[in-house]
């Protein structure tokens, strides 16, 4: 119940704008001005207990408490290390960053991607901190985090051996902006050691709130040479790199002064008239600096020669030291593989450049819920979170020539660092694309069931399903309406997940969701119309006061269940007596008189005809899969995150529902219901409670 309130909570924070840059969220509640504020006034230096100068915060493993790795180790300040530190030192480059004793090198190449883009970096890390004015041996840092903008509070002690810092370091040991960068992402994710083992595009996303799409050079697409182009228009971050087979081959210089395993930048992508043919180029930036490619159309090549200046000076062609362009041909033959980080509008300031329309939207898979997997599972395929995004307006100037919609699709699964800690897996997940029919176009408020998806096959899916943080592709479908099915491949996962659509053209999405509510029946009967019979056997039952405490109320339905073999129950509780009770007493005398009772015969034997006709198995009890179709049923239109709670409350160890928590389920929904709509005011769809009111309809 906490974790519920807690989780409706931040998104009502989110809708306040809570988690954009411009009001990031406070990592662990730790607010970097008022703490400044309280080391300054007190004139000590801030010691951080959420991430502690201690063996924890190093890692769990090869770097656990008991590891040798972490003999030796003392946690010393920049200003306990050198005699003048420096924060940032003429700016930040390349060389500030090397690796230390730590399996990230795929962080430290996004950090480095950093020092080429000034308007980034400041995102990420805040500039008016040093070790001079206002020093109070706090710094902070924001990083993007599954949808939202995070503000990460550190201490600055460090960890060291020997003297010298164990990780990330500067060249000349006293500029200490990367490896405070370094502390601070490594607080976010639990500990140093959950940093270990990556890919630089993680990085990238963490730093712009970007989605990347990652191609093999060796696969590329017809046409890659376009893509970049509009994705250089785009103000996109791409960068480069060539694999390597094994340790030894890491940053070896090939005979033409190429770097392998070395993380290179896309910074340039033209077409040149040389000898009478048009040839494509590409520019490259090597963040070192020194080390450039010595093939054809490297700086002073001969075919530089046969350009005309006009084309020299619009290519830019005294580039600066590190920069150099080659032939498209060239890079797809030399290079493995190409990342491309799309930003979101937010990043971008320059007019310069055209923008993605960004869609961003959080979901959850639940066992028994919305824990549905891959196509393969047509039984419960259906029940996976469904997102729809309307396609109508086709690109401009198309990069392969052929009218269209592009669009990009990301799906992210939370917290796999933080899992390592637990050895845990990431689960294998993917996604299907699926044309909305016709008689369900324009709708937003449904939820497509197994008739609709099982009867047609997709228009488009991900590449694959895989056990990674995101998948993410690039499509091209013609206008019209499509829905988003993310899964896991498996079904009865539970995983929670951001999807991200980046469309060329505004593109209208969301989520594909019922509404909630409710249309309850209840047929006006007079005493004269309720059977001679039944009257007696209530009277029976009720006794000479004619009417049926909840303890007499359990007996009787308990009785009924338990003489037939199509149903399997626990029996009925006494807290679904009384629910029952609450709802139908209408004299608060605490119990049913006749009418009462014959209210609830009626309806019992209703919910009885829905549940055998959601029993598809015959099994006795019905599958909580099947509950959203069985409550819809019974008049009540439930979305995906009430159907959680349904089946957190009602569902037993194998996520089926028995017969008496089906009714209980079902007078519960109809309780609430009702006591909403006595609430609300007006058709706000909310309602207001002072806390004693709140506590008395919670208890009741």
């Amino acid at each position: 119940m906490a974790s519920t309130a807690g989780r409706l909570a931040h998104q009502k924070e989110r809708e306040q704008g809570v988690g954009t840059k411009q009001q990031a969220v406070k990592f662990s509640n730790q607010d970097y001005e008022a703490l400044r504020q309280q080391c300054l006034q007190s004139q000590r230096l801030f010691e951080d207990q959420r991430f502690p100068a201690e063996c924890k915060s190093l890692g769990f493993n090869e770097l656990g408490p008991y590891s040798s790795n972490t003999r030796g180790i003392v946690w010393k300040r920049p200003t306990e290390m050198c005699s003048n530190p420096k924060f940032i030192d003429d700016g930040a480059t390349r060389t500030d960053i090397c690796q230390g004793a730590l399996g990230d090198c795929w962080l430290l190449a996004a950090i480095a991607s950093l020092t080429l883009d000034q308007r980034i970096l400041t995102r990420v890390v805040p500039p008016d901190q040093s070790f001079m004015k206002n020093y109070a041996g706090i710094f902070h840092f924001q990083f993007w985090q599954f949808g939202e903008w995070v503000d990460v509070v550190i201490d600055d002690r460090l960890p060291t051996r020997d003297g010298k810092l164990l990780f990330v370091h500067s060249a000349e040991g006293s500029e200490f902006w990367s490896a405070l960068l370094e502390k601070a992402y490594a607080k976010l994710h639990g500990s140093y050691e959950a940093l270990s083992g990556g890919n630089s595009i993680e990085g990238f996303e963490d730093f712009t709130g970007g989605i990347a799409e990652i191609y093999t050079l060796q696969k590329a697409p017809s046409n890659l040479f376009q893509l970049i182009r509009r994705a250089l228009s785009l103000g996109s971050l791409l960068g480069c790199s060539i694999d390597i087979t094994n340790a030894y081959e890491t940053e070896a210089v090939t005979a033409q002064k190429l770097i392998k395993g070395h993380a290179y930048s896309v910074t340039g992508a033209e077409e040149v008239d040389f000898l009478g043919k048009q040839v494509q180029l590409v520019r490259i930036r090597n963040p070192w600096g020194e080390v450039e490619w010595t093939g054809p159309w490297s700086d002073g090549s001969s075919e530089w020669k046969h350009i005309s200046e006009e084309e020299k000076l619009k290519l830019n062609h005294v580039a600066e030291d590190g920069e150099f362009w080659m032939s498209y041909l060239d890079f797809i033959r030399h290079f493995s593989r190409l990342e491309i980080c799309n930003l979101t509008p937010d990043v971008l300031t320059s007019d310069d450049v055209h923008h993605w329309n960004h869609y961003q939207f959080e979901g959850m898979w639940r066992v028994g819920a919305t824990a549905g997997g891959c196509r393969n599972h047509p039984a419960t395929f259906s029940s996976n979170p469904q997102f729809v995004v309307r396609l109508d307006v086709v690109d401009d100037d198309p990069v392969d020539g052929e009218d269209g919609c592009t669009f990009l699709v990301g799906l992210m699964q939370k917290g796999g660092r933080q899992q390592k800690k637990l050895s845990r897996n990431l689960e294998t997940i993917g996604f299907a694309i699926y044309e909305v029919p016709d008689e369900y176009k324009g709708r937003s408020n449904v939820h497509l069931g197994p008739d609709v998806l099982l009867r047609q096959r997709h228009v488009a899916m991900s590449h694959s399903f895989i056990n990674t943080r995101e998948v993410c592709d690039r499509f091209k479908l013609p206008p019209g309406e499509y829905v988003i099915i993310p899964s896991t491949f498996d079904p009865h996962k539970n995983a929670s997940f951001i999807l991200r659509v980046f469309s060329e053209k505004k593109a209208a999405t969301s989520p594909l969701e019922e509404d909630i509510d409710a249309k309850i029946e209840e047929p006006e009967v007079s005493e004269s119309d309720v059977d001679p019979y039944f009257k007696k056997i209530f009277k029976q039952i009720a006794g000479d006061d004619m009417e049926v405490s909840v303890f007499e109320l359990v007996k009787i339905l308990n009785n009924i269940v338990s003489h037939r073999s199509d149903l399997k129950t626990d029996g009925f509780s006494l807290e679904t007596g009384r629910l029952i009770i609450s709802l139908l007493d209408k004299d608060e005398s605490a119990k049913l008189g006749l009418m009462e009772f014959h209210l609830l015969w009626n309806k019992i034997q209703r919910y009885l005809k829905i549940f055998k006709n959601h029993d598809s198995d015959n099994s006795g009890t019905m599958s909580t899969h099947e509950m959203r179709g069985a409550a819809s049923q019974a008049g009540f239109q439930v979305n995906s995150t009430v159907l959680q709670a349904i089946v957190s409350r009602y569902a037993d160890a194998q996520y089926a529902i028995d017969f008496d928590s089906f009714v209980a389920c079902l007078i519960k929904l109809e309780m609430l219901f009702r006591m909403f709509k006595v609430l609300e005011r007006g058709d706000s769809g909310k309602i207001e409670l002072d806390l004693q009111q709140w506590l008395c309809l919670a208890i009741h």
